[in-house]
C-alpha cells in the first residue's frame, strides 16, 4: 500500500482560488467606491434642495 504523505499547509490548488478571490474582491470594491462617488454627488445635491425648500 502507498502512504500519502501528510498535508502540511493549503496545497497549489487553494493558493490559486485565493489570489482569483482577493483579485475579484478588490475589483468589486474599487468598483462599488467608484459607483458611491458618481451617487454620492448627485444624492449630495438632492439632500440640499429638499433641506432648502
Amino acid at each position: 500500500m502507498s502512504e500519502h504523505p501528510p498535508k502540511s499547509g493549503p496545497s497549489k490548488t487553494a493558493q490559486e482560488r485565493d489570489a482569483r478571490l482577493k483579485a475579484a474582491l478588490k475589483a468589486n470594491l474599487a468598483r462599488r467606491k467608484a459607483q458611491a462617488r458618481g451617487k454620492g454627488g448627485a444624492e449630495a445635491t438632492k439632500t440640499k434642495t429638499r433641506t432648502e425648500d
